[in-house]
């Protein structure tokens, strides 16, 4: 079912518009109108004219921010990614937890949960995610957005996971990009158990647990020995 009676898919890779100040307002609120509207309807079955509708504009004021709902979701995606992406570098940056006299393996995990903590496991977003996921697997344009979208993503996490495995005194073997997508995939299926099992508690637990062993099988201890303060001068 087409998503729009907007031009095509190849919209969904064009650059941005300028965004001014009340601009913006306008595309938060129509943002916020469409999760509900695709949450409640499902993607496939939205259309322009309920989003206007429960943000309170015109279709006008809609497609002069989005050339279609496929656009509209990517922008809901780079909003909620980038919101995500700085609270786990804040949480790896994060001072909070004492991990100094904590054993090697209980460091990975108590780091991990800390991750985790900020990490959603949203249902109305994961409905939304996996019925556009399902929609761009029919239309090479969009699977081709969606494929770098996710890069995107991968090559700005992979530096955080880094850092953060340096914290605890870890480092990555082999491609970090293969750890990070490791992650994905475990992020993508812990979120479905925890969302059937309704917050279970052990489904909760066992996502830790998940990422806990993946980390380690994709990390070791690092022997690198400290740089000196000279070495670090002649760098």
């Amino acid at each position: 079912m087409p998503t729009s009676s907007a031009p095509t898919p190849h919209h969904a890779t064009d650059a941005p518009r300028r965004v001014t100040k009340r601009r913006g307002q306008t595309r938060r609120r129509l943002l916020d109108a469409a999760g509900e509207v695709f949450s409640e309807n499902g993607f496939g079955r939205s259309t322009v004219e309920q989003i206007c509708e429960r943000g309170g504009y015109t279709r006008g004021a809609f497609y002069s921010n989005f050339a279609s709902l496929d656009e509209m979701f990517f922008a809901m995606w780079e909003q909620r990614s980038t919101a995500m992406l700085e609270h786990i570098r804040l949480a790896a940056e994060s001072s909070d937890i004492d991990l100094t006299d904590l054993p090697p393996s209980e460091k990975v995990r108590a780091g991990t949960a800390l991750i985790l903590d900020v990490v959603p496991v949203d249902d109305q977003w994961y409905r939304i995610n996996a019925e556009f996921t399902a929609h761009a697997l029919r239309n090479p344009a969009l699977k081709k957005a969606l494929a770098a979208r996710e890069q995107a993503i991968l090559d700005t996490i992979v530096p955080i996971l880094e850092s953060a495995l340096g914290r605890l005194g870890r480092t990555i073997v082999g491609d970090p990009q293969t750890l990070g997508r490791a992650l994905v995939a475990v992020h993508d299926g812990t979120s479905v158990q925890c969302l059937i099992e309704d917050a279970s508690a052990s489904a909760r637990e066992l996502r830790v647990d998940l990422f806990t062993h993946v980390v380690t099988a994709y990390s070791r201890p690092d022997t690198t020995p400290p740089r000196t303060a000279r070495q670090e001068e002649s760098s």
